[in-house]
């Protein structure tokens, strides 16, 4: 988890850092399925105390747990998976979203998954999981904004 202080990258800084990574695979599509593999082992293990139904995101076969801390007007994102591919996927996400403002989340184009052709080597079902995820972070972001507005009041 990024500390307070520590200087967060632009969400697009991050994203064209994915796309650039995933070009040099070179859309060779095994090779893409391991690189997100990787980057879900990299990912720190979320406490058993957070792997509850209260936590699993809705939508994705796999099982996946999401939980969040809130410093200011970030959200700070961690999350874990029962499967290596969904776990990689997860940390895709949270690597462009964990540490921005609550703003920048709801409003973020997520084009990296695009521009690496994700679809392609993922299928439909993972790819629908994929798009829980998101959502699953945007309405934790609007919650959070919402809250925020109600205690302006």
């Amino acid at each position: 988890m990024i500390g307070i202080g520590t200087y967060i990258k632009s969400t697009h800084a991050i994203q064209d850092k994915i796309i650039e990574a995933f070009q040099e695979l070179a859309g060779d599509r095994e090779s893409m399925l391991h690189y997100i593999m990787e980057l879900g082992d990299k990912m720190p293990p979320l406490a058993e105390k957070y792997k509850n139904e209260h936590n699993v995101i809705k939508g994705c076969m796999s099982t996946v747990w999401l939980t969040y801390t809130k410093q200011g007007d970030r959200l700070f994102f961690e999350a874990d998976s029962n499967t290596a591919i969904t776990k990689g996927l997860i940390s895709l996400l949270i690597s462009v979203l964990s540490g921005q403002r609550i703003n920048d989340i709801l409003h973020t184009n997520i084009y990296f998954v695009d521009r690496i052709g994700m679809s392609q080597f993922i299928g439909s079902q993972r790819t629908s999981g994929f798009a829980s995820m998101l959502k699953q972070l945007r309405m934790i972001a609007m919650a959070q904004q919402a809250k925020m507005n109600q205690d302006r009041q």
